[in-house]
């Protein structure tokens, strides 16, 4: 291993101690020595099975077989979802194969960003997540199960399920994911088409041409958004069967893959006698294992708040300086939109996963002795599955990348750096995600031009306003304040404007979407505007120095003026009603800093 991840994750462990000791001490108080339906009266099991078949009645009714929770967040409004409607059928009929019986525990809300973007529902996004992580919370409280299957795949959904996960900790939990959709429309011919739109030189009859041919079928999106991250992430802590992240849906393959990790699901639990509980499974190690290869493959940015998020619910501390430290020992060894031309089908086609698996591992990169739900170590993670004669099976990865502009080696990768700086100053705290820009635009010393809300940057826009250097501040959009939107629909407008030589970037306490990159971005700012955060005190015209290759944030204005200043006032001008945003007032006032997760969830 190198040295400076050993050290990194040295120092996150000590951190934990407390924590973590805490936490498998619950999990252990949690554990049954038997199914956990024992545990429930006459009538608690008879309303736990009432809608059973006679056979599966018979099965739960015995203490030998193991009930399988299915937590489903199936709708066939998102194209990443939409698969999931066949899959407990298929994972009920693989569990009785195996001895044990399947139910549907929950089904949880899944919202697309792409769909709220810019939209007054965005602002429910983040906060949807800590739903999410509520509702599979309330299904796995039955205490009918001794395991779970978790189908998710999207932004906020999977990070959802992980935090649930964590929090029932004394259960194997296998995630099941339902791969992108077929290549469409290039990326980047889609984002110049975005740009044409926002100069006026294309319609919105040839913008929505070009979405629809992007985005035109079941599966997640191909670039390497939140999405695809999630994938990543997931499986690089042996939480997915090896290489299942981004097999195509509706496909035999996929379909084999399915039934083989409701098979899994089975075999993890204390029925088995190979009992492995994901909270002893994901240990600090496990963390530093998904945080390197999310960098690795210059991964999207959001995760950097849900990493955190989900790690605290397994009695883990991670911190923003951890990803920093930890990016400047990795390697990017991946150019996958927004990163660069490729979209994950292509990355699939590269060597995918294995042998990303096998870089990582080969170069030190992460701790190949993990647990996982198939067994001790990720050196089984260098194969990759295909159908052999309908049957599934799993054979050793390309000797090398397929495609070297897409999948790099750790001897010679697309750069030395992770990608990924933590931003600080006098302003606060931030990270910005380097791995997507152009080379020259790392360094941004401009006025500021503030805004209180996205709309007012696009009329600006609109109006001829912006034709300068300048750094725009959009504030008030933090957790407490709006829920922490993503503002990804500026991407297009300040694109513009830096294709024509100017020279700009982003400062704000909100997010920007996994897709972006393209312009420098100081986002996830701690302490947010509306928590005392020095934002609040920026005027139009201050200068601003973001500098990412240094990590330096500074409002260039005099110490005594700026105590001088008046802190500007969150205007709430309805943001805070309609789309049902009225409903969350109690969790945007309990949302943490980005820092340590945006999480309502925890004291």
């Amino acid at each position: 291993m190198k040295q400076q991840i050993v050290d990194i994750t040295d120092r996150i462990i000590k951190r934990s101690a407390k924590t973590r000791a805490q936490y498998l001490a619950k999990i252990d108080a949690a554990k049954s020595d038997t199914v956990h339906r024992a545990g429930l009266s006459c009538g608690n099991l008879a309303h736990g099975f009432a809608a059973c078949g006679k056979e599966d009645k018979a099965s739960l009714r015995g203490i030998q077989h193991s009930d399988i929770a299915i937590v489903t967040s199936y709708n066939d409004m998102l194209s990443a979802h939409q698969p999931y409607q066949a899959y407990p059928d298929i994972i009920k009929a693989a569990v009785k194969d195996a001895g044990g019986v399947a139910q549907v525990a929950a089904g949880v809300p899944a919202m697309c960003d792409g769909v709220t973007q810019g939209q007054p529902g965005m602002d429910l996004s983040l906060m949807s997540r800590d739903v999410i992580a509520m509702a599979t919370a309330i299904g796995l409280s039955h205490n009918m199960f001794d395991g779970a299957v978790m189908l998710g795949i999207c932004d906020k959904i999977v990070p959802g399920l992980l935090i649930a996960s964590m929090t029932f900790g004394h259960l194997p939990i296998v995630f099941v994911p339902a791969g992108p959709m077929p290549s469409g429309l290039p990326n980047k011919e889609k984002a110049r088409v975005r740009q044409q739109h926002a100069k006026g030189e294309v319609d919105e009859v040839a913008l929505l041409e070009a979405e629809s041919a992007s985005y035109h079928s079941a599966g997640t999106c191909t670039f390497f958004g939140t999405a695809n991250s999630n994938q990543l992430v997931v499986e690089v802590m042996g939480l997915h069967l090896p290489g299942a992240s981004f097999i195509a849906p509706n496909t035999q393959l996929r379909e084999e893959l399915t039934k083989a990790a409701a098979r899994q699901a089975t075999r993890l639990t204390q029925q088995s006698g190979n009992y492995m509980p994901i909270g002893k499974m994901v240990d600090e190690r496990s963390v530093v294992n998904a945080i390197v290869a999310l960098l690795a493959t210059g991964g999207s940015t959001n995760l950097v708040m849900h990493i955190i998020a989900f790690a605290k619910a397994a009695g883990i501390i991670i911190n923003f300086q951890d990803f920093n430290d930890l990016s400047e020992s990795v390697p990017l060894l991946t150019r996958i939109y927004p990163n660069g031309h490729a979209d994950i089908n292509q990355f699939q086609e590269a060597g995918g996963m294995a042998l990303l698996f096998r870089e990582l591992i080969e170069g030190g990169l992460v701790y190949e002795d993990v647990e996982t739900i198939c067994g001790r170590g990720l050196t089984r993670y260098t194969k990759k599955p295909i159908l052999d004669n309908g049957q599934l099976k799993w054979v050793d990865c390309v000797e090398k990348s397929l495609d070297d502009a897409i999948i790099a080696t750790v001897a010679k990768p697309f750069s030395s750096h992770g990608g990924l700086r933590v931003m600080k100053g006098n302003l606060g705290v931030s990270v910005i995600k380097t791995s997507s820009l152009r080379e020259g635009s790392f360094v941004i010393n401009a006025p500021a031009v503030v805004f209180e809300d996205q709309h007012e940057l696009q009329a600006a826009f609109d109006a001829g306003e912006l034709e300068k250097d300048f750094v725009a501040v959009v504030r008030f959009q933090g957790p407490k304040a709006r829920g922490m939107p993503e503002l990804h629909k500026l991407t297009p407008l300040l694109g513009v404007l830096q294709d024509k030589g100017f020279k700009v970037a982003l400062l704000t306490d909100g997010r920007m979407s996994g897709a972006s990159g393209k312009v420098p971005a100081a986002i996830h700012l701690c302490p947010e505007a509306l928590d005392g955060g020095l934002i609040a005190k920026v005027q139009t015209g201050d200068m601003i120095n973001l500098n990412g290759e240094t990590g330096e944030l500074t409002l260039l204005v005099d110490e005594q003026e700026l105590a001088n200043r008046k802190t500007a006032i969150f205007q709430v001008n309805g943001h805070h009603e309609g789309m049902g945003r009225e409903l969350f007032g109690f969790m945007r006032r309990n949302l943490s800093s980005a820092e340590t997760g945006a999480c309502s969830l925890f004291d």
